[in-house]
């Protein structure tokens, strides 16, 4: 009954953490499907960090690394699989973490120059 009541859980965060993935990627301009896999994110969030015009000269941190950061997770969150879903969410719930740094990171010369959104 306990593993049961875990497995239901880590179902309901991981089906929460990818939906919000999902929107992350449609923010950065990815044609999410309608029910995307990890891999189909890393995907799109991997064609968005490539997507991102370098800066020179800007001094503010550069949000590729984060994105990259994120699609790394999320790859890693696609080879595990359903093995370890505790892990599986732990990598989810980073590359989430990443990717609001990321995009944070993307609005911080317009919001300097007085063009925040």
């Amino acid at each position: 009954m306990i593993n049961r009541d875990i497995s239901i859980r880590l179902a309901a965060g991981r089906g929460r953490l990818v939906t919000q993935l999902a929107d992350a990627a449609a923010s950065w301009g990815g044609q999410v499907p309608e029910d995307p896999g990890i891999t189909e994110l890393a995907d799109l969030l991997e064609a968005a960090a490539n997507g991102v015009p370098a800066r020179p000269g800007d001094p503010g941190p550069n949000p590729r690394t984060p994105l990259a950061g994120a699609v790394e997770d999320l790859r890693a969150a696609a080879r595990l699989g359903g093995l370890l879903p505790a892990v599986t969410l732990w990598h989810l719930q980073r590359a989430i973490d990443q990717e609001h740094t990321a995009h944070q990171q993307n609005t911080a010369p317009a919001r300097r120059l007085g063009n925040g959104r």
